[in-house]
């Protein structure tokens, strides 16, 4: 029996006041609310199409601006939902779809009545009407949709200076027509109720009383799900109207005899049967079907036993999941594939390589890790733009796969790097020829936008188990080796030793003891003074770094050459020095001490800091020093970086704030001349390894004089480092040399030991010897 209180309808509303019964009233008449919608759709574009070719007399007028948007919405929005609606299951989704073509109609149309038109007035009576009177919603959106298109209708239409006259009566009029729309939609919403309500009490009596095969017959064919009811031998009995519709035509036209014949693998089946058997029903068992137009689906079969005619049979629902099989295929794939190269990432990776580990520990194979870098990459992008370097990653990508083989795993890990995952047959002794072939292959030239781009590529190696056992350390192996290959010039394919170990920790003891060295205030600047040779004035100091070791007492910095190879550490120095040569500078002036320019050593890493040249200048405004107080000295090394932009960029800077760049170790390099003109130089300071033999080697002494002379000619200071004799010091004084640096005025001085020095008489070189003319 039916319980009384489900029945109830709502007095105002006319829908029953028991959500499930109102559910159940919805779902039954889905099929035919959405025939009645799309008719109300299609017919909607329709007319209004006629409608947008009626307007095109207006063309050129003010009312076309409005008609024309408008009625394209209308078409537009009308013709979607048309499409839309045949896809939906669910009432609630029809809902949303009246909704959205009820709105999106009554904005369009609310625009199209401000204009006026001959038949504005009765597309404000008409539209409510239609959203009351057509539109099957429910009665709570029927009356807020009907309510606001009437809003919007008179908003639209009212709009204009010249319907202030009529404005009370018409809204009074919209007015009237929703509260008499509201009652005829409440009639008529109970009258469809008890009308669906009694045809409800009478199946039900129908079914009471007759559970007759045609009843199941009928149950079996309206369910929507496809239904198959075969025999444990394959041999099709029966099937419902869905399946027919799924697998595009009934047994009888595709000639089958059993349902093996659907299966793309018959043995699922026997897995089927089997479970079966076992257990007399199984949920979500996935297979594979051919459809009749030859498709492959993807499918989800629920099956139990049954006995039919006496015979037992089984019945099967199947669920086409092909697309959801799609969508977790490209979700998976999102999430486990690099979106630039479409090789697998650094998860995949990783779940890859432990599988193989575990592969050939089982089966005794060796495992082969190629760790890839590219080389120069940064310069690339910032040289040619990130869009020749994302070609160059999948140009290099794309080239890696192809030379690899299908069971090998190329992946991506992230920026330039690459991995791959070799297996057996490959082992160690022949693991240098693949690396060499692989660089080779990278290093072809790579055309973009019609130019070719040079790059090359630095390979680490490491073998399973010939290195270790573990990913994770197999990875530092490979790291390590790479690392190596860096340092030794790049461009190469490097195997792992256990001795890089040994150099991986000695650095990382010597990264921590600097580091604590720099928090403790061991690192300190010792100062050598410069001098003018003619009047012996010291012109200034260069500043170089000295740690004060607590046990090896003071080292010099050819004892810890990582502080300033490394790019983090060198930034650390360097921001360490300048604040003390910055305090330095800032006692002797207010002891009143000239100590004229202090000059500091930038290394090649410090450039790499972003920032470098205002960062400096914070730090002498901060000690309240003037920038012209400051020198920085440069090498050659420098220019020849990645980050040479940087370089510019930072001795620009430092130029317009009146800090003098000096080069020094001048003529040790190569393409002096060219970093003379490109960039800002002020200074040039001739290499000690000339001044040594000076006075001695004819050979040394032309490149000092051709120095001397160049720096004259171009303007520019030099100074002579090294400078430990007299005569020494008399060769570059009788050859003009205005400034010298050395051991014979001073040793590096703690800044304690400057203002004595600066007291004390100078050195006097002998006066040059008259000339005989």
């Amino acid at each position: 029996m039916t319980d009384p209180s489900t029945q109830r309808l709502s007095a105002i509303g006319g829908e029953f006041i028991d959500s499930e019964r109102e559910r159940a009233f919805q779902a039954e008449r889905m099929p035919e609310t959405v025939r009645h919608l799309r008719l109300l759709f299609l017919l909607s574009a329709l007319l209004n199409t006629l409608f947008f070719i009626s307007d095109w007399r207006f063309y050129g007028q003010p009312h076309f601006l409005v008609a024309f948007p408008a009625r394209a919405v209308v078409v537009a929005v009308s013709l979607g939902c048309w499409l839309a609606i045949s896809r939906v299951a669910t009432f609630r989704q029809a809902q949303a779809t009246m909704l959205v073509w009820q709105w999106v109609t009554a904005l369009a149309v609310g625009a199209l009545v401000s204009s006026h038109s001959d038949l504005a007035l009765f597309v404000v009576v008409m539209l409510p009407s239609i959203y009351y009177l057509v539109v099957p919603n429910p009665f709570r959106w029927t009356v807020i949709s009907g309510a606001g298109c009437s809003i919007l209708m008179l908003v639209g239409y009212l709009s204009g200076d010249d319907t202030r006259a009529t404005a009370t009566g018409l809204v009074l009029a919209v007015l009237v027509l929703n509260f008499a729309l509201v009652l005829v939609v409440t009639r008529s919403n109970r009258l469809r109720r008890l009308e669906w309500a009694a045809t409800q009490a009478e199946r039900r009596a129908k079914e009471e009383l007759t559970r007759s095969r045609a009843m199941f017959e009928r149950l079996f064919r309206t369910v929507p799900l496809p239904l198959v009811v075969v025999k444990t031998d394959g041999g099709i009995l029966d099937t419902n109207d869905a399946a027919v519709t799924f697998f595009g035509a009934n047994r009888d036209v595709l000639g089958i005899r059993s349902v093996d014949e659907i299966y793309i693998h018959p043995e699922d089946r026997v897995d089927l049967i089997t479970a079966l058997k076992r257990e007399g029903r199984v949920n979500d068992f996935e297979t594979m079907v051919r459809l009749a137009d030859g498709s492959i689906r993807n499918v989800l079969v629920a099956a139990t036993l049954v006995e039919v005619e006496g015979a037992d049979a089984v019945i099967s629902a199947v669920i086409d999941i092909t697309d959801r099989k799609a969508a977790e295929e490209r979700i998976w794939r999102a999430a486990s594939h690099d979106p630039l190269t479409d090789l697998p990432n650094r998860a995949l990776f990783q779940s890859r390589f432990e599988l193989a580990l575990a592969d050939a520990n089982h089966t005794g194979n060796t495992l082969t890790l190629f760790l890839i870098d590219l080389d120069d990459f940064k310069a690339i992008n910032d040289t040619r733009g990130h869009d020749a370097g994302d070609a160059l990653l999948q140009e290099m990508a794309e080239r890696l796969r192809r030379m690899m083989r299908d069971e090998d795993t190329v992946a991506r890990l992230g920026g330039d790097e690459f991995v791959v995952i070799v297996g057996p047959p490959l082992r160690m002794e022949h693991a240098g020829a693949l690396a060499n072939r692989i660089l080779d292959e990278m290093r072809r030239p790579f055309v973009f936008k019609g130019e070719p781009i040079e790059s090359g590529a630095s390979i680490g190696i490491a073998v399973y188990p010939d290195h270790d056992s573990k990913p994770a350390e197999l990875m530092k192996d490979a790291d390590l080796a790479l690392y190596s290959a860096k340092a030794q010039g790049r461009n190469r394919a490097v195997l792992f030793s256990p001795d890089m170990r040994n150099l991986v920790e000695h650095r990382a003891t010597m990264t921590r003891d600097i580091q604590e060295a720099l928090q403790e205030g061991q690192i300190v600047p010792f100062y050598q003074p410069k001098v003018n040779l003619v009047t012996g004035e010291v012109i200034g100091f260069e500043a170089l770094a000295r740690w004060d070791h607590p046990q090896q007492g003071l080292l010099s910095p050819s004892a810890f050459p990582l502080a300033f190879n490394d790019p983090e550490l060198s930034a650390l120095m360097g921001e360490h020095i300048v604040r003390q040569v910055a305090a330095d500078i800032r006692r002797w002036l207010d002891q009143g001490v000239k100590c004229g320019r202090v000059a500091v050593n930038l290394s090649t890493s410090q450039f790499s800091w972003i920032g470098l040249s205002r960062r400096f200048l914070d730090i002498l405004e901060a000690a309240g020093v003037p920038p012209h107080y400051l020198d920085v000295e440069i090498t050659e090394t420098v220019f020849l970086g990645r980050a040479s932009v940087h370089v510019m960029t930072a001795l620009q800077q430092f130029h317009e704030h009146g800090i003098r760049i000096a080069l020094d170790d001048f003529g040790t390099g190569y393409a002096s001349l060219i970093h003379l003109k490109q960039f800002p130089v002020d200074d040039i300071k001739i290499d000690q390894s000339f001044i040594r033999d000076v006075d001695r080697d004819s050979e040394s002494a032309a490149i000092v004089v051709a120095v001397i002379d160049l720096g004259k000619s171009l303007c520019m200071d030099v100074i002579a480092e090294g400078v430990e004799t007299v005569e020494q010091a008399l060769f570059l004084r009788d050859h003009g040399c205005p400034f010298v640096q050395g051991n014979l005025y001073s040793l590096p001085l703690r800044a304690e030991a400057v203002v004595e020095y600066l007291g004390r008489e100078r050195l006097r070189l002998p006066d040059p010897a008259p000339s005989s003319a």
